[in-house]
């Protein structure tokens, strides 16, 4: 097991969930082989040490697409937010806020965007599927600009649902779902209490306002299942490069040739991403994959990367691969589960501190700085 502070929040998320909302934030797809490679090829890449380097003015500040960030991590998009605090995309956004970041938001929030938006003074990120239902992407994109998001997340991974079986022992999904998740709750009262009754309304609010009548929980998986798209191609996202005039950032890129294809495409960046081991399982961890991703197309597009991040140190590691910024997601949720905005805002801060102490002890001044030759043996 790996020690950090996402570790112990993870504990403490496991201990007040119900299992089936624990499992499904937790779980990734088949046997789980890639969400287990994640964390561990990254923990496993070495940085090299280096002192006696006059380190005081250290700067973790950067710049994306013209915005300025108090370090290179994002809170990345994850669907029903909204179910692990009490309007958890409104205590998310905040606390993304707060610590100079940016918060993204996801197309099956619980929190619709006209919530969350009016909240926060910085613009916010807003995620977005290729989905069959063409009438729901455009109403969407058309609210997201009256709301003032300024970056699209375009996720291209997921045409259809990958096999997570453990959704199906939790009570996500399968037989008698909706009677399983009720016990569960009743076990469960600080969660019963703060999310199950003062944290209402429990539906899709992005969906729900499109649709004009609630989404809820036992409709999630079944909206999406017929309403992701097999066919999806680069085509498909032509008619939302010429709608959407801020930067699109296309997530789900495991290969060069893809990264490629994204620059072609006029992409703004690209998430290096596996969906956290939730799609294709056996495919490549993200920190593998990274770094012939970026030999590619360094200097093209922005790199984002996700996957496995679980401490400041992984974020200097993915940096040093070649990654721009980092994307949180199970992370950032576990302390959400665990403490609301007050934890999403101390694990950002112990991100931070290790963060400084790695980039210290490996000589780099700036996020800049960091390259391969950050670290051993790369």
């Amino acid at each position: 097991m790996i020690i950090s502070a996402s570790t112990d929040y993870r504990a403490a998320a496991k201990a007040k969930l119900p299992p089936f909302l624990f499992h499904y934030i937790d779980g990734g797809s088949y046997g789980e082989h890639t969400l287990r490679k994640n964390t561990e090829d990254l923990a496993e890449i070495a940085l090299k040490q280096r002192v006696l380097k006059d380190m005081q003015d250290l700067s973790l500040e950067t710049e994306i697409f013209g915005e300025k960030f108090a370090m290179p991590i994002a809170l990345a998009p994850v669907g029903l937010t909204g179910m692990y605090a009490r309007r958890g995309e409104v205590q998310a956004a905040k606390a993304a806020e707060n610590k100079g970041i940016p918060f993204t938001m996801s197309t099956v929030s619980v929190c619709p965007i006209e919530e969350v938006a009016p909240v926060i003074e910085r613009p916010m990120w807003f995620q977005l599927y290729v989905l069959k239902d063409r009438g729901f992407m455009k109403n969407v994109l058309e609210r997201a600009k009256a709301a003032g998001v300024t970056t699209l997340v375009f996720t291209v991974d997921m045409p259809v649902p990958g096999a997570r079986y453990r959704d199906m022992h939790s009570g996500m999904s399968g037989p008698n779902a909706a009677m399983r998740r009720v016990f569960q709750a009743i076990r469960h009262p600080r969660w019963a209490v703060d999310v199950g009754l003062l944290g209402k309304p429990h539906d899709l609010g992005n969906i729900s306002t499109y649709r004009g009548e609630p989404t809820k929980l036992e409709d999630y998986i079944g909206w999406l299942g017929n309403n992701f798209d097999p066919s999806i191609s680069w085509q498909d996202l032509e008619w939302i490069r010429e709608f959407w005039d801020g930067p699109m950032v296309i997530k789900g890129i495991l290969d060069e040739q893809d990264a490629k294809d994204a620059v072609t495409f006029g992409a703004d960046g690209i998430v290096v991403s596996n969906h956290g081991g939730r799609q294709l399982d056996g495919v490549l961890s993200t920190a593998k994959a990274l770094p012939n991703i970026a030999d590619a197309v360094k200097g093209d597009l922005k790199i984002f990367v996700d996957s496995g991040i679980r401490t400041g140190l992984d974020v200097v590691r993915m940096l040093a691969l070649g990654a721009d910024c980092t994307l949180l997601g199970r992370s950032f949720i576990y302390a959400l589960a665990a403490q609301g905005q007050a934890g999403v805002e101390n694990l950002l801060d112990l991100y931070e501190k290790e963060m400084r102490v790695a980039m210290t002890l490996t000589g780099a001044k700036s996020i800049h700085d960091l390259n391969r030759q950050s670290l051993v043996n790369i």
